[in-house]
């Protein structure tokens, strides 16, 4: 990437991955992070502990989020680098999952993170350059057999398949990718997960500065591509 300061907007920038992931961007130096989280206090707090200029947004993925986000960029200006981190994880084996798990965690999984793609990837192929990372999981790939809770595999699989779609969509210089952090040590993933949030943080930042000849519509974990 350019030494020009670019914008990169976190979902869920609050806490766990999201907070390792925007303070990795901002220490950088020449990336000014947009974290976002549900609501504004959240939002807040988390900047001002990430330091290096960031600015806090609320952003609430069940509310319209691709109009929200569109607001924050005509105040805050354009956003080239979009990381798609927020998640939820709801337990529950197919014959066992209800209608309304299920739309939820597709709400927020998938059809935010689509949404905000759909508004923001479009202004960053317009403008020539873009990067967008979105945090998928083993558990949503056909390779793995789709092994997780019946909700969160499927949400996860079809934000896959939309990183796939986006990626040929926008072409070449915006790099669309789908990064699988492995087992963090978050609210989500609990206390004997064996990787910390930094070392989770590493493949999804590396991805949303990579150089204009890096790869786009793939699936990386530790930096290694994946099958999907």
């Amino acid at each position: 990437m350019t030494e020009k300061t670019k914008t990169a907007l976190i979902t869920g920038a609050n806490r766990g991955l999201g907070f390792s992931i925007a303070k990795g961007l901002a220490e950088r130096g020449n990336i000014k992070v947009l974290a976002a989280a549900r609501s504004k206090v959240d939002a807040e707090n988390a900047a001002r502990n990430i330091g290096h200029g960031a600015v806090g947004v609320e952003l609430n993925l069940l509310d319209k989020p691709e109009l929200r986000a569109q607001a924050i960029a005509q105040v805050l200006g354009p956003i080239d680098i979009l990381i798609n981190n927020a998640g939820i994880l709801l337990p529950g084996e197919a014959p066992d999952c209800q209608r309304t798990e299920l739309e939820q965690a597709l709400q927020v999984n998938a059809i935010a993170p689509f949404l905000l793609m759909q508004v923001l990837g479009s202004l960053m192929q317009q403008r020539g350059w873009g990067r967008i990372v979105n945090l998928t999981s083993g558990w949503g790939t056909f390779y793995d057999g789709l092994s997780g809770p019946m909700s969160y595999s499927v949400s996860k699989a079809t934000l896959n398949a939309m990183t796939v779609n986006m990626a040929r969509a926008l072409g070449d210089k915006v790099k669309v990718n789908a990064a699988c952090p492995g087992w963090v040590r978050t609210d989500m993933g609990g206390p004997d997960a064996p990787l910390s949030a930094e070392q989770g943080a590493d493949t999804p930042i590396w991805l949303a500065t990579l150089p204009d000849e890096g790869p786009t519509g793939g699936l990386f974990r530790h930096r290694q591509p994946l099958q999907w």
